[in-house]
């Protein structure tokens, strides 16, 4: 499970614990995010690399690599140059080369301005606590897991190379869309189940109908692949709508062992 620019592998919680009594579950968190190292350097080809690294066949074989946002860049990209490690692929509102709208960027900035300041005055700890506080109880309902979930979200949040890791991989995606492109238009998806998943909220409905169509073009490229607009789910669909993501992932977990293949 690979994670959206930006974000560590806590943004997974909400579908886990349901997940995890079905199969066996890793959340990844690519290098520079969460409390993992900064990636040197980061580039298209090295977060191939650690991907492929995680789920290669020296383990009980190939895996369905569920990918959010950013993170649904990664799973194609493996599916594309590694097609005998992927068992199935989830794509949950998955970034697309040819989707980078200007507007969402400033706004992104904008967002992340007053927490900055924050930052920079020596004034942040008590709203970034409280923030944690509010996305643990959103999260879990156990006492014990949300105060883990409270101490590992200040963890990750005071690493800065996470966030700049989020703002060099906005970067490194637009300045290797050419490529990524021209990947994509020689490439096959392998003869696995693949399912997109699309967000109904959150974008101007020109901007959400736009990208929706570009995921619609990934399942459509696939020969076993199906897309679905998840009615009321925002961009974070594993949070406002996990019942979907989790029904997603065990049904291609399941058509692949149907298939043969153990994960």
């Amino acid at each position: 499970m690979d994670a959206a620019s930006g974000t560590p592998a806590l943004t997974w919680t909400p579908i886990l614990p349901v997940l995890a009594r079905h199969t066996r579950v890793i959340a990844y968190g690519r290098a520079g995010l969460g409390v993992s190292d900064p990636a040197a350097p980061l580039t298209i080809g090295s977060r191939i690399d650690d991907l492929a690294a995680l789920v290669s066949p020296e383990g009980d074989g190939p895996c369905v690599v569920v990918g959010h946002s950013w993170g649904g860049m990664p799973a194609q990209l493996v599916a594309w140059t590694h097609p005998n490690l992927i068992a199935g692929l989830v794509l949950v509102d998955p970034a697309h080369e040819d989707f980078q709208p200007g507007t969402i960027r400033a706004a992104e900035s904008a967002l992340a301005l007053p927490s900055a300041l924050r930052r920079a005055v020596g004034s942040a700890e008590r709203p970034r606590r409280a923030q944690a506080v509010r996305e643990a109880d959103r999260r879990s309902d156990d006492p014990h897991v949300r105060s883990l979930l409270v101490e590992a979200e200040l963890a990750c949040d005071a690493q800065a190379h996470q966030r700049r890791t989020g703002a060099a991989e906005s970067r490194l995606l637009r300045s290797r869309a050419v490529a990524v492109r021209r990947l994509r238009t020689r490439s096959q998806l392998p003869d696995v189940p693949v399912l997109v998943l699309s967000a109904s909220q959150g974008l101007p409905k020109g901007m959400r109908a736009r990208w929706t169509s570009l995921q619609a073009r990934i399942a459509a490229t696939a020969v076993r692949g199906e897309h679905m607009v998840v009615p009321e789910a925002g961009h974070y669909i594993h949070e406002s709508r996990p019942e979907a993501v989790t029904a997603a992932v065990r049904t291609v977990v399941d058509l692949a062992r149907r298939s043969g293949l153990p994960r």
